[in-house]
């Protein structure tokens, strides 16, 4: 009977998937590290349809290495401590198995998802929206940045996931605002930045007001030694997932260039006439020399929009929506913006001052090459930078080689996009072949109409044309040819 059923429930499977709104097919080349996967399939999860139709309308096709490694285990309930590179698909690895176990019939909250930043809470809640819009799933998103009151009135009603960043969800949890009774999954993302010494306190103290049954999953680049001792405290057995055989992302090519700070400006008003970007993120080590670099950059001629953390959340809301959506070729900003920022249509990111620290470095190339496309990240050293230069590749184990006169374009360019670009230079070519090919016919053009004039002229008695002219004329032509 089974045996029978079979082809039924493919044929039934291909009719669902055939009524789906799928997204344009990514062309682009993928690195290993979202291709080196086991071959699994979402179905193989056993995840509710409605959540399948989610995960491949978003263009999701097959799990990466990370998803691969981490949905299983999550849907098993176990405790996860999870080492995956930034744009590899971290986020959807625990937002898939944290839709899947709600149960809808309870209007309570059933998952948190914890990240140290306002950016990444409002995308990872988009990320949650857009695979779960097919189930009926309420997520709800709250940041310092929002108001507390609209936080109670949303909670009044169902919600079924929270994304927040630690201050404003500790805030909701100590008035009795939101409660986590009944919340069985404690997710943090960068999960290094939320153990610092900064957000720590905030943290243990959020635990107190969860079951004791719980499932806590952690997800980070990098995981120092806070991770251990909160790991030995506060997670049962966790499973342990380490993606992090080279630490930087296999698709960004680095380089650096030497500059004196006066020179910078220059450096990369040259960088922006040589390299072809698609999108770029420049960064810088403060606030105050954010605006003055966007300003110097739009003064230069160049669209640029800039972010940091003193800016009004209203406004940096705007910011990144519209440089996510195409508004704006380039964006400056500080550090605010590394954690798990995924624009994939970031292909460049230049240093404009050199980070501290190899954490930094990690995030902050990590917004090129996202989800195993190429990338490229360009690094302004000066003098004093040469030493932290070297002492970030010693810790990351990678190679920061010196920027060559000309950059190869495949390297961090679409193979689509450098399509575009010659088939451009061969219309271009086209039209100049055409231009010269107009421009020997009026020439033959002309000389017939001489040849004519001659040859009326030696009628009434005139000359005959001479040959030598004519190999003069010949000659001119030729010229005119070459030219």
């Amino acid at each position: 009977m089974a045996a029978n059923q079979q082809p039924h429930m493919a044929h039934e499977n291909d009719n669902w998937k055939k009524q789906l709104n799928l997204p344009t097919k990514d062309s682009r080349p993928q690195t290993e590290d979202v291709t080196a996967t086991k071959g699994n399939e979402f179905e193989d999860y056993f995840l509710k349809r409605e959540l399948l139709m989610g995960i491949f309308e978003a263009g999701f096709e097959r799990p990466s290495p990370i998803q691969e490694e981490s949905i299983p285990i999550a849907l098993a309930g176990r405790d996860i401590l999870a080492r995956a590179k930034n744009g590899t698909g971290k986020t959807a690895a625990f937002v898939i198995p944290s839709l899947e176990k709600i149960n809808l019939k309870k209007n309570k909250v059933q998952a948190l998802l914890l990240v140290p930043t306002r950016e990444l809470a409002l995308q990872t809640a988009q990320v949650c929206k857009t695979l779960g819009k097919h189930m009926g799933v309420q997520v709800m998103v709250t940041t310092g940045g929002t108001t507390l009151k609209d936080d109670i009135m949303r909670l009044a009603e169902t919600v079924h996931i929270i994304v927040g960043t630690p201050g404003r969800i500790l805030d909701l949890a100590g008035k009795g605002v939101a409660n986590f009774s009944e919340c069985t999954t404690f997710v943090m993302d960068e999960a290094d930045k939320l153990l610092s010494p900064e957000f720590t306190p905030i943290v243990e103290q959020l635990l107190t007001y969860f079951p004791k049954q719980r499932q806590i999953m952690l997800y980070s680049a990098t995981f120092p030694l806070i991770v251990k001792t909160f790991k030995d405290k506060h997670m049962v057995k966790p499973y342990e997932i380490n993606l992090m055989d080279e630490l930087t992302l296999r698709g960004v090519t680095q380089y650096y260039a030497f500059v004196e700070e006066r020179q910078k400006v220059h450096c990369l008003n040259t960088l922006f006439s040589k390299l072809q970007i698609n999108q770029s993120i420049i960064f810088c080590n403060s606030t105050n020399r954010v605006e003055l670099l966007a300003k110097k950059i739009t003064e230069l001629g160049y669209s640029c929009f800039y972010s940091h953390a003193k800016m009004l959340q209203s406004h940096r809301n705007r910011v990144f929506h519209d440089f996510r959506n195409g508004v704006c070729r380039n964006l400056v900003c500080s550090d605010l913006l590394t954690r798990g920022i995924d624009i994939q249509a970031v292909n460049v990111v230049i240093n404009f001052d050199f980070p501290k620290n190899a954490e930094t470095y990690l995030h902050r190339i990590g917004r090129s090459g996202r989800f195993g496309h190429l990338g490229l990240a360009i690094n302004l050293i000066t003098y004093e930078d040469r030493f932290n230069l070297y002492k970030i590749e010693q810790e990351l184990g990678t190679e920061i080689q010196a920027i060559p006169p000309v950059i190869d374009k495949r390297l961090y360019v679409a193979p689509s996009a450098l399509d575009a670009e010659q088939h451009q230079e061969a219309q271009n070519h086209h039209e100049e072949q055409q231009k010269l090919h107009h421009q020997q016919q009026q020439q033959h053009q002309q000389q017939h109409q001489h040849r004519q004039q001659q040859q009326i002229a030696h009628h009434q008695g005139g000359h005959q044309y001479p040959h030598q002219q004519q190999h003069g004329q010949f000659q001119q032509h030729a010229q005119n040819v070459r030219r």
